[in-house]
């Protein structure tokens, strides 16, 4: 090799050599400014936070679907369907009037009671029968039977 071309080589080593050695002075200046943010936080010390934050809602997911799911059994279980039938028992005699009545308090499942009061001048008698899965084991009244189906399409 002749001595101009070593010189060459000679300059362009030294060209690259700055050159690399300004690429390196910028990557390592980006990457401090990377790794220490505002308030001295570190990007490795953000990501164990929203690690924590991630398995704090995990937590919380957790706990709110078992208490939804708890929810649903109670709201299952409560009264949906409320009807009331007024009706007068004796119409035959004239007494009473529409004092007599029937109502239905049942849950989405058709579960609850049906409770019934005739009513006349002398006296009152009140009723009240098991209702599961929108029946009685017990014989009911045209008046159950129809605040029961009432009842039945306010809770569906």
């Amino acid at each position: 090799m002749t001595p101009e071309t070593l010189q060459i080589i000679a300059i362009a080593s030294i060209i690259l050599s700055v050159l690399l050695g300004a690429w390196v002075f910028v990557l390592g200046y980006r990457l401090k400014k990377l790794l220490s943010g505002e308030k001295a936080q570190s990007l490795e010390g953000l990501i164990r936070a929203l690690g924590e934050d991630i398995r704090a809602l995990e937590k919380f997911q957790k706990e709110t679907t078992g208490y939804l799911n708890e929810a649903e059994k109670r709201i299952s279980r409560s009264i949906q369907g409320v009807e009331t039938i007024r009706f007068n028992a004796f119409k035959g005699t004239g007494e009473g009037g529409n004092q007599s009545f029937a109502i239905a308090l049942l849950s989405e499942n058709g579960d609850g009671t049906v409770v019934s009061s005739l009513y006349s001048r002398d006296h009152v008698n009140v009723f009240a029968k098991p209702i599961k899965n929108f029946a009685s084991e017990y014989e009911m009244t045209p008046e159950e039977r129809d605040a029961v189906s009432r009842a039945r399409k306010l809770s569906a």
